[in-house]
């Protein structure tokens, strides 16, 4: 099979197209290479992909539709495209403060050009795409489920994930598309974001620098290790939804750990895995952010067979290991 991939240089991308590698698949991937954080960290992720057979690499942005049509028509010159997993997006709840329009952009503009261009594939059996948990945004009961209502966003970054949403059930209700949204519960790992809390809190303890703790350190997050995702992603890929009563074969899926813990025991793991002691600037709760995630996983688990098993006291030691060796840490 040939799987188009966006967001391919990202951190969840780079993993599944090596996954579906693994497996003996083409994969054809797009990324824009935006400096929203390190690109030589994209590259780093490119070159572990580059030299494997059936990979195929084009730089695009999603928000371009000549430039995703014209990566396509490739993509479909050496075989049939017949699933796409469109990860690529603009990523970070605090930056959507400052830069709205590359949400718009990367997040809504991106999702249209996307589906507009899946309908139109022959061949296509199914559209894998990421949502967020942040679309659960002021909801208070935990776990969250994908039955809940998601009204209430508490970012644009949130917001647009929903619109993202919203706008592939269209598609597959006008266009007899199948498509599955993933909500992924804030995800760590091995090449993983250097915007996100693991990277930043190893960053700042080795560098003797106060790592900053939100609303006083009251927070709990799902963490979900990469590879437990990566296998959330391949299990959906691989199982078109059936219609629903109205015909339409669209669903979303939480993909999270199933169990939610708090900050400072993530920032003790942490803490052990170093081998130091983290400074704490406790601060108040950052505009945008939410206290607490949590994913139920039953309709994952009965449609997906998905089943996590990476506790981060397993995951967050294989994050520094892997941390100290990028930086050439000893």
């Amino acid at each position: 099979m040939t799987i188009f991939l966006t967001g391919v240089a990202g951190f969840i991308g780079s993993h599944v197209a090596e996954a579906l590698l693994a497996r003996g698949d083409q994969v054809v991937g797009i990324d824009n290479m935006n400096d929203y954080y390190s690109v030589d960290l994209k590259r780093a992720r490119l070159g572990r992909l580059g030299g494997r057979s059936g990979f195929t690499f084009i730089q695009a942005d999603v928000a371009d539709r000549e430039a995703v049509g014209a990566a396509l028509k490739r993509a479909e010159a050496s075989g049939p495209v017949t699933g796409i997993v469109h990860l690529a997006a603009q990523a970070g709840v605090r930056y959507s403060l400052e830069n709205p329009y590359a949400y718009a952009d990367a997040n809504v503009v991106g999702q249209v050009i996307m589906l507009e261009a899946a309908r139109k594939l022959d061949c296509l059996e199914h559209f894998v795409y990421a949502s967020s948990s942040s679309v659960y945004g002021a909801n208070t009961k935990l776990p969250f489920s994908i039955d809940d209502p998601v009204d209430h966003p508490v970012s644009l970054y949130a917001a647009t994930k929903r619109a993202g949403e919203l706008i592939a059930y269209s598609f597959s209700h006008i266009h007899k598309l199948p498509a599955t949204g993933l909500r992924f519960f804030t995800v760590y790992g091995p090449w993983g974001r250097p915007d996100m809390a693991a990277y930043l809190f190893c960053d700042a303890i080795m560098a003797g620098r106060p790592i900053r703790v939100f609303n006083q350190g009251r927070m709990e997050r799902d963490f979900t290790y990469i590879d437990d995702i990566v296998a959330g992603v391949v299990a959906a890929l691989g199982r078109p939804p059936a219609p629903d009563a109205r015909g339409v074969r669209s669903m979303l899926y939480n993909l999270g750990n199933h169990r939610s813990e708090s900050l400072v025991r993530f920032i003790e793991v942490i803490e052990q895995a170093l081998g130091r002691t983290a400074l704490k600037n406790l601060e108040p709760m950052q505009a945008g952010d939410v206290p607490a995630t949590y994913a139920d996983i039953d309709a994952t688990r009965r449609d997906l067979g998905f089943e996590p098993a990476i506790p981060i006291e397993v995951g967050i030691p294989r994050f520094v290991a892997w941390y100290k060796d990028y930086h050439g840490i000893a």
